[in-house]
This record gives structure tokens, C-alpha cells and sequence, in this order.
């Protein structure tokens, strides 16, 4: 079964995300816990806590459906001493914070070399920093997500991911979320049957589908390896409808949160609908 939905607002507080997402037909949701814009939010109350919990209930959502983004500021990958601590810190508070709501995993982009160190130093300070943190938290997953490879940001690749999941010492505790838009932009060719086939099975090969833990499913607007992380409504990007056919009727993308990152939040609901059609009946 698909599990779809989109990343809702969590203005007024986190506990109004489950009705927002059941509103526009989501099966799962994607939230932010704190302002995404700054290091420090305040705390997350009992009340806070107790209220979201009770919304998820009420609104029929699962902890295992819902994928919390953490904050753009944060790169766990920094080569800047002060921007790393920082970084670190704040990832241990989204952890923090989505183990006390509830939730099972947090979702982020690995991090950038910001042109100052190579990519492999980069790349063992992101797992250091994913060791420190789960070693702080319990229970919680961390979930990487992969990137269009813009600027300085790494995860573009499969074997950034595989490099970094090899060196986080519980594996049972870190997972992948594949972004469609940046995997296209990245040079992986989603929209023919053939580059379909080939993308996921590499990712199987290199990195393992075992790691495979969330999607999120959204069009581009720029092209394929064009490294520009730019998303698209579905079906009007250049990635195109084939696709989102193929993916709906692909067994390998059920039982997991698959989050809409499209631009317009007035079409998901619409989107929600029309992904769900394309399902055929077996």
C-alpha cells in the first residue's frame, strides 16, 4: 500500500500538522518541528507533546507514516569548527524533539564541503556527526536524504550515501530518503522505462534497498544532470507522467512515507488524488 502525502505547516504548532495533512487526503505527512530559519526554538512542552499525539491518533496517522525535515541551517558535514558544533548540536535537538513527539525518524541532507575540504573528509564528518547524535538519542532513525548535487552539497551520488551509511556504527538506525526531482537532476534518468530500471537497481546494488526509508516525490523543472534542485508540480516537470506511473504500480515504494515537495500547496490534494488513480488494480 502507498503511503502518500505532503509536507505540511506546522504554524500555530506542530499538533495542528495531522489535520492539515488529513485534509488534503495524505495518508503520511512531512513536518518541521522548529522554525526551520533558526538554531534555537524554544522547547517542545508536555502539552505540545500530548496534543500532537492525541492528533495523530484522532486523524489516523502512524509514527512510521509521518517524516519530520530538519533545519536548513544545519550541515553536519561543516569544515568551519564553530558551524559544525552548531550544526551538531542543533541535529541532536531535532532528534530530541522527535522522540518526544513520538516519531521514528528524522530526515536531512547529508551536508556540504563549502569548497574548503574534499569531498571524502567531508563526507567522514557527516558520519561522525550522525554517530555523536544517535549516540545522544534513542530510538530515533536517521534518515539522509539525497541531493541534486548543487553548490558544495554531497549525497548526489549513491556511493556518497553507501560511504556514509559503511561508517555509522548501528546501521539499524540510519535509512535513506530518495528525492525524485534531485535524483534526476543528480544525472539518474527517472523518466525512461530503461533509466528507471537502471537507477534503482543501482541504488540496490551500491547502497542497498534495505536502507531504502522514505521518497520524496516531486517533478523538476530543470534537467536531467543538471544538477539544480529545483522542484515541479507532478506531471508538469521534465521528469514527466510515465514515471509516476511506473513508481504508483512499483511494489518496492509501498509501506513507507512518500512525501509531496511540489510548490504549489493548493494542488496537493489534487495531486494526492490523481497519484492515487494511477494505481492498477492487480
Amino acid at each position: 500500500m502507498k503511503y502518500i502525502g505532503a509536507h505540511v505547516s506546522a504554524d500555530g504548532g506542530v499538533a495542528n500538522t495531522p489535520k492539515a495533512a488529513f485534509e488534503i487526503g495524505a495518508k503520511a505527512f512531512a513536518l518541521f518541528t522548529k522554525n526551520q530559519k533558526r538554531w534555537v526554538s524554544k522547547p517542545l512542552t508536555e502539552k505540545d507533546c500530548k496534543l500532537f499525539k492525541e492528533e495523530m491518533i484522532k486523524y489516523n496517522f502512524l509514527p512510521e507514516f509521518v517524516l519530520p525535515h530538519d533545519s536548513y541551517l544545519i550541515n553536519l558535514g561543516s569544515p568551519k569548527e564553530d558551524g559544525l558544533l552548531k550544526s551538531r548540536e542543533a541535529f541532536i535537538d531535532e532528534l530530541t524533539r522527535c522522540h518526544q513527539l513520538g516519531l521514528k525518524m528524522l530526515n536531512f541532507h547529508p551536508g556540504s564541503h563549502l569548497k574548503e575540504v574534499d569531498e571524502t573528509t567531508c563526507l567522514n564528518t557527516i558520519a561522525e556527526s550522525i554517530n555523536i547524535a544517535l549516540s545522544k538519542v534513542p530510538d530515533v532513525m536517521a534518515v539522509i536524504e539525497n541531493t541534486a548535487g548543487q553548490g558544495s552539497n554531497l549525497g548526489y551520488k549513491f556511493e556518497h550515501l553507501a560511504y556514509i551509511i559503511e561508517r555509522i556504527e548501528d546501521k539499524s538506525r540510519v535509512g535513506i530518503c530518495l528525492d525524485t526531482c534531485h535524483t534526476f537532476t543528480a544525472g539518474y534518468d527517472l523518466a525512461t522505462e530503461d533509466g528507471y530500471k537502471k537507477t534503482f537497481s543501482d541504488f540496490d546494488n551500491i547502497v542497498g534497498a534495505e536502507y531504502l526509508k522514505a521518497i520524496h516525490l516531486n517533478d523538476s523543472k530543470k534537467e536531467l544532470a543538471s544538477k539544480v534542485d529545483r522542484h515541479d508540480s507532478i506531471g508538469k516537470g521534465l521528469i514527466g507522467t510515465d514515471f509516476f506511473y511506473r513508481f504508483m504500480n512499483d511494489s518496492r515504494f509501498d509501506n513507507m512515507p512518500i512525501i509531496l515537495e511540489t510548490p504549489e500547496d493548493s494542488l496537493w490534494k489534487e495531486e494526492i488524488s490523481y497519484l492515487y488513480s494511477l494505481i492498477q488494480d492487480k
